[in-house]
């Protein structure tokens, strides 16, 4: 059946012909050319499994862990010594699984990437509500942690309970935030969930800036395929009615508009692991993004260490971008910060983006998806919908069937999307 992501990759692709990964495998990695290059790094503990999370993650078991965290290690000295010096990087942001089950062992995963790489705008870490405490959150700033992002979803119980998570006492969490600082506070929460209000979505938000959060996120919940827990979705015309309405609240309290799905009461607060131009990823399931090719690790911890510890690359799949894909996916995720510039657009390719996309760019704002100040796109409301829309499309039509391939095969012999 020809899709609706279909037909929009064709017009901007201008090919018929489906991405194809391979399982190709290399044993060096060259980004000596990335000027701007972010880290990634990924644990894939938890406590508990939540059936709604479609992240790799699995249950904590001391033995497997003490493993994968000397693999990871051993992971970041390949790849570290493949470039010669140290490299400039941006940020560093752990996510999960619960990446905090390794507050232990933070300090010395932060020393080995400082081996090999200069971070300039700080390391986040992705937090369950639970590992807000004042031993895990001393131990995280210590390591050099400066930004933490707590996954709430909802602070209503009726909300929470949908998702099966437990409960969050926002006077506790207000209690230990006090107490251990960091520069960026940003707390997550879900919307479209049935039955959610404006009403619900304002109390979340304004509890969460009220004990100590300068920044949120508000992600659109998204039913994969391989959720072992299935929620029924709100509707579209709901969703859309939602969203503009969460958007013109954020306006009218004066707070800023970081991305797509963030905001912060000050300029200065920031999280965000996905908008980078390209990035390094490290542990089971993180993808690396260079500017010819995209990698994508092992989804499996026992082959992910296996690989490891014979010293190669843990990569499961392999793309080798055409010039104008890898334009879209810089296009896509860039957009995801509400704009793109064509200055660095035309820096890190080489051509003017209105050469290469001036005709969509004009019927981009022909519908009010965008509008443009000195040359550069900024996406309006009516665009932020939109994006979410064919994000949502783009997730349940590529990233679910890559996720759900690599849950059941450490290592598939090719996919094509």
């Amino acid at each position: 059946m020809f899709r609706l992501t279909d037909l929009v990759r064709v017009l901007l692709v201008r090919s018929f012909k489906p991405f194809t990964f391979t399982n190709e495998y290399e044993k060096t990695v060259d980004y000596s050319d990335c000027n701007r290059l972010g880290l990634y790094i990924h644990i894939p503990f938890c406590r508990s499994v939540c059936g709604f999370c479609p992240y790799c993650k699995e249950k904590f078991e001391k033995q497997k862990y003490d493993r994968y965290i000397d693999s990871l290690i051993k992971e970041i000295h390949l790849k570290g010594s493949c470039h010669e010096g140290k490299k400039v990087v941006t940020s560093l942001y752990f996510g999960g699984g619960t990446p905090a089950m390794a507050a232990d062992r933070i300090m010395e995963i932060v020393d080995t990437v400082n081996e090999y790489y200069t971070i300039t705008e700080g390391i986040g870490i992705e937090l369950h509500p639970d590992d807000v405490r004042p031993d895990v959150l001393v131990k995280l700033k210590d390591a050099g942690i400066t930004k933490v992002s707590i996954g709430i979803q909802s602070f209503l119980g009726k909300h929470s309970s949908i998702l099966h998570r437990p409960s969050v006492d926002p006077s506790l969490l207000a209690e230990v935030l006090g107490q251990v600082r960091f520069e960026t506070v940003s707390m997550d929460f879900i919307f479209a969930l049935p039955g959610q209000t404006i009403d619900d979505l304002k109390y979340d938000i304004e509890t969460a800036f009220s004990i100590g959060a300068n920044h949120v996120a508000i992600y659109p919940f998204i039913d994969f395929s391989f959720a072992d827990r299935k929620v029924k979705s709100m509707n579209k015309k709901e969703k859309r009615v939602l969203m503009d309405r969460m958007t013109d609240y954020f306006e009218e309290k004066g707070y800023f508009r970081k991305s797509i799905w963030t905001f912060a009461s000050c300029r200065e607060a920031d999280y965000s692991s996905m908008s980078r131009e390209t990035f390094l990823g490290f542990g089971c399931s993180a993808a690396t993004a260079l500017k010819d090719r995209f990698d994508i690790n092992t989804f499996s911890v026992e082959e992910y260490c296996n690989r490891i510890e014979r010293s190669g690359f843990p990569t499961a799949l392999t793309l080798r971008f055409k010039s104008r894909q890898r334009m879209l996916y810089y296009l896509f995720w860039t957009a995801y910060s509400m704009k793109v510039d064509k200055k660095a657009f035309r820096d890190f390719f080489g051509v003017s983006l209105y050469i290469k996309f001036g005709f969509e760019i004009l019927f981009a704002k022909l519908l009010g998806y965008i509008t443009t100040t000195d040359g550069n796109l900024y996406l309006t409301k009516k665009g932020a919908y939109y994006f979410h829309y064919y994000e949502s499309f783009y997730t349940l039509s590529y990233i679910d069937k890559m996720w759900g391939l690599l849950r059941n095969e450490a290592f598939p012999e090719e996919m094509k999307l």
